[in-house]
């Protein structure tokens, strides 16, 4: 966590996940930003207060009931609204995430009133934040990119998908063989020769649930047999696919309203 001048604070970082170049969180009390571009694409939303900006010489606002886009190479400027200040989280997106096409319709419009699509850019940045959940982060980030070129009036993407039944079956298929080394959405996407935005939603619409809750749910599954077998939590996590023994903490006690270290236990 890096500290900036009048009490404003940054925290910043690339994940590992396809398409997004950096995460970064900001408190900002009396800071103004220069006229500048960047390179990626910008996906902002607003916790508290609200911001102003100038994009391409045209005054808008962000605000904490909207997500705002910027697009690359597009001159912007940015400053509080507020006296307090604002709080923001951004999403720089590689280019490639989103074509090249629609930089004009987001320069007209970078505001989106969406908030079921901010609700979607908030619960990534919550997958953004934790090691070892970046299957989820991807396939939250597939729907996020979908509902943007829906926003921005894009076509969907070229190509014929395979049928919607068999796709979800062989994903199902693939992530129950993967269950402890993984896949990521790109990987699974070119196996399977489909779109990731495809593939997120026909597995969801077949099997009730995103393949990111169903992977962690088998390795759940095969975290009970392992700490019933008499496995230490700290191996368990490691040969049920978790990142590391917090992680599988973390997910267990969703599950199941206990810790690992827990779970064994008779009553």
């Amino acid at each position: 966590m890096a500290t900036r001048p009048a009490g404003s604070q940054v925290s910043a970082w690339r994940p590992a996940v396809a398409g997004v170049a950096e995460v970064f969180h900001a408190h900002f009390v009396d800071h103004a930003y220069p006229r500048h571009v960047h390179d990626v694409w910008t996906l902002l939303i607003v916790d508290d207060g609200a911001v102003r900006f100038d994009l391409d010489r045209h005054r808008h606002g962000a605000l904490r009931t909207s997500v705002t886009l910027l697009p690359p190479y597009v001159p912007h400027d940015g400053r509080s609204a507020t006296a307090n200040g604002f709080r923001k989280r951004v999403l720089y997106l590689d280019t490639s995430a989103l074509d090249a096409a629609l930089v004009g319709r987001a320069v007209d419009q970078p505001d989106l009133a969406d908030p079921r699509l901010r609700d979607r850019i908030h619960h990534l940045h919550q997958a953004l934040g934790d090691a070892g959940d970046e299957f989820e982060a991807e396939s939250r980030l597939a729907l996020i990119l979908d509902r943007l070129r829906q926003q921005l009036g894009a076509r969907a993407p070229a190509g014929v998908p395979p049928p919607a039944r068999g796709l979800a079956v062989r994903l199902r298929e693939l992530l129950d063989a993967r269950t402890v080394e993984g896949v990521t959405l790109r990987e699974a996407a070119e196996l399977l020769h489909a779109h990731p935005t495809h593939l997120v939603r026909a597995f969801s619409h077949l099997h009730g649930l995103p393949p990111h809750a169903y992977l962690t749910g088998r390795r759940v599954e095969l975290a009970r047999r392992l700490l019933l077998a008499g496995q230490r939590p700290a191996e368990v996590a490691a040969a049920a696919g978790f990142f590391d023994q917090a992680h599988l903490t973390r997910h267990f006690r969703r599950y199941l309203g206990v810790s690992p270290t827990r779970y064994p236990a008779r009553s």
